[in-house]
């Protein structure tokens, strides 16, 4: 299961809908917005996506994992829209038989996410400028 939402993610009630009786291992992968990106000060940021898009990629995304790697429940989400300093910006949960086969998907699932995804960043900085980020084009203007 993969969501866009522009609601704050629920981390604990994502780790409890991933758990699973015949699970013996569960990897949980939080990206958090942090206050810096290559040596600047960041203030705030916001996503937008390209929603349906972005939504059918992400189910692709984690049935490739469940394919690939026999996981046995998988759910990621991406938040979109304006974002604090230590928000949850990306959220991925594994559970599998197996620990091996936990980390793998996970990993595999936030990369491919961060590559397929329509889905762009706008770093806000405290001298009053902005960059978009992971763009094809980098765009630096004042507000």
């Amino acid at each position: 299961m993969f969501f866009v939402d522009d609601k704050i993610l629920q981390e604990e009630k994502l780790k409890h809908q991933l758990l699973n009786p015949s699970s013996g291992a569960h990897v949980i992968f939080e990206g958090i917005v942090r206050d810096h990106h290559q040596g600047r000060k960041v203030q705030s940021l916001t996503y937008e996506a390209h929603r349906e898009t972005a939504q059918q990629e992400g189910d692709k995304i984690v049935k490739e994992a469940a394919d690939i790697y026999e996981i046995k429940h998988c759910i990621a989400a991406h938040r979109i829209g304006e974002l604090a300093i230590g928000d949850c910006a990306v959220w991925v949960g594994v559970s599998a038989a197996h620990r091996d086969a936990t980390f793998l998907a996970a990993r595999y699932i936030i990369e491919e996410l961060k590559l397929r995804l329509p889905i762009w960043k706008k770093e806000f900085y405290p001298d009053g400028t902005y960059d978009w980020i992971n763009c094809q084009t980098k765009i630096n203007k004042a507000f």
